[in-house]
């Protein structure tokens, strides 16, 4: 549960937004379920924008990123059009869905709900290769760091788990701590207490290196064996009704 004055800054900040948002939600730690006390809050969402800036001479911004440090909170904020979000929604990218289905809300209209309704039929066999590429990318970071952090290696495990429940069962989770109640691997609650607990760059103190990385190698397998023979689509079928409903947002907003 976020900090209730927390919340509150958030939902200004929000609300101080250029464009009106169609949803805004965490992202991040936040919702993998091993949230540092000092934790940037990493907020995401879709804008809307207007008409005008369409079909004007003076097109509106597709991307909204900011960076911003305040006495209570860290925030790093990232909103994308609704046309833009719908292209990344059918391009097989894992990490939007999970912004669009964060358990953690701060703002959602009917158009978010509708998305979520739709998202399902985003979701492919093929979202395996997000996955695969983002854990071997995160266990880079993991071992060449020295000493060795609880952060990037947290990391490698949710991407890892979160790719094969996905292949396993067609459903986007984020939550490590979830995961890991289904996969129960060996040490990822004491890491995710040790995250938890301490500050966001975290050393795992004397970690073993050589058992993480067959565990690493173990998971990268089952991932693409999972995708092999997976029931999931090759291809999104959701395409007609996103451009129904960017239609009908264009022209009714």
């Amino acid at each position: 549960m976020l900090d209730p004055k927390i919340t509150t800054q958030l939902k200004d900040i929000i609300a101080a937004q250029p464009y009106p948002l169609a949803f805004a939600t965490l992202s991040g730690s936040h919702i993998y379920g091993f949230p540092s006390p000092d934790s940037d809050y990493d907020l995401r969402g879709v804008h809307i924008l207007p008409i005008e800036t369409i079909v004007g001479l003076n097109p509106g911004k597709e991307t909204i990123e900011t960076s911003r440090n305040f006495p209570t909170l860290e925030l790093d904020l990232v909103t994308h059009d609704l046309k833009k979000f719908m292209g990344l929604m059918l391009k097989k990218n894992g990490y939007v869905l999970e912004q669009l289905l964060s358990p953690i809300v701060l703002h959602s209209t009917p158009i978010h709900e509708e998305l979520c309704a739709i998202a399902p039929a985003c979701i492919t066999r093929y979202h395996s290769h997000h996955y695969l590429g983002f854990a071997q990318t995160e266990w880079r970071l993991f071992s060449k760091q020295n000493p060795l952090r609880v952060k990037p290696l947290l990391y490698v495990y949710r991407v890892l788990l979160t790719g094969i429940h996905l292949m396993q069962t067609g459903e986007i989770e984020p939550n490590l701590v979830k995961l890991n109640q289904k996969f129960g691997l060996e040490g990822i609650d004491n890491l995710i207490a040790i995250k938890i607990a301490g500050a966001e760059k975290s050393e795992t103190g004397t970690i073993d290196l050589e058992f993480h990385e067959k565990v690493f190698t173990r998971l990268l397998a089952e991932l693409e064996l999972e995708r092999d023979r997976s029931h999931l689509p090759t291809d999104p079928t959701a395409e007609p009704a996103l451009n129904d409903l960017l239609v009908r947002t264009r022209l009714n907003p």
